[in-house]
């Protein structure tokens, strides 16, 4: 008996990795699965936290801190933050990628901030903006929902206003700050706000904002209550030395191991090791 073998069949392509939307992260708070954010800067880690499945990432203007070596996040420009913030847009073709607006790109009226806005829309690509601010902001975000342009909240320790608030310092500390928080949050999701970042605030006040809002909460420093979480990838990945956030937990070693490989490559060239035949054309 002649045995048959089936004809080839092509493998099936892969199916198109669908785009993350606002809807799909405020499914997620509905049904109460958690979910997390990266910062992201560039087209290698854009591209590499997509594919882990991290929903969105943030093109957030601590690379004022990560990338051009400033001591704070206020120096860095809407020029210097747009071109990282394509680059990122172009690499993640699922994750959503969410803008921050720099110090004194937003503040001085809601028209200044749809201009700026428009400006990381058309040029960079992103499909969201993130703001600074409490009910002081509400008009912005009012203006921006209302114009399309999908904007994330940001309350509770506020980098921009950091002279301010005497420095990096926990806020919502007692009932009457803590209740602020609550109503700040609550303006900002009847302004239009999709999320709502925490940061730096006691973890039950993270709880009871979240609790409050039926849009999804992003705690960075916030306790485990909130809906998401984020933080800056190179804290998380331990490419930065030095002390750390009481909030960072870090994953894995990245200094250490580029270090080391620096260290062994210009020992190689030293020695003359490197290129060996196995790298000359």
């Amino acid at each position: 008996m002649t045995e048959t073998t089936a004809p080839y069949a092509a493998p099936e392509p892969p199916a198109p990795a669908r785009r993350v939307r606002l809807r799909h992260l405020q499914e997620l708070k509905e049904r109460g699965e958690k979910w997390a954010m990266l910062t992201s800067y560039d087209t290698y880690t854009a591209a590499i936290f997509d594919d882990a499945g991290i929903p969105a990432l943030l093109v957030g203007d601590s690379a004022g801190n990560n990338v051009y070596g400033h001591d704070s996040t206020l120096a860095i420009t809407v020029d210097e933050l747009i071109p990282l913030a394509r680059a990122v847009s172009r690499s993640a073709s699922r994750a959503l990628v969410i803008a921050d607006l720099p110090f004194g790109s937003y503040q001085a009226s809601p028209e200044q901030a749809l201009r700026t806005a428009t400006r990381f829309m058309k040029e960079a690509g992103v499909h969201a903006v993130k703001l600074e601010g409490g009910v002081e902001i509400a008009d912005h975000v009012d203006l921006l929902s209302r114009s399309g342009i999908p904007v994330m909240a940001h309350i509770g320790f506020t980098p921009q206003k950091e002279h301010a608030l005497s420095g990096y310092r926990v806020q919502g500390r007692g009932q009457d700050r803590a209740d602020e928080l609550v109503q700040s949050a609550r303006t900002l999701e009847r302004a239009g706000a999709f999320a709502v970042v925490l940061e730096m605030v006691p973890g039950e006040v993270g709880a009871a904002v979240t609790q409050a809002l039926t849009i999804p909460t992003v705690g960075i420093g916030a306790g485990n209550g909130c809906d998401a979480q984020v933080l800056v990838w190179q804290d998380m990945a331990g490419l930065r030395s030095g002390r750390l956030p009481r909030f960072v937990k870090q994953y894995a070693d990245l200094h250490s191991t580029l270090h080391a490989a620096a260290r062994a490559y210009a020992a190689d060239v030293a020695a003359g090791t490197f290129p060996d035949r196995e790298h000359t054309f």
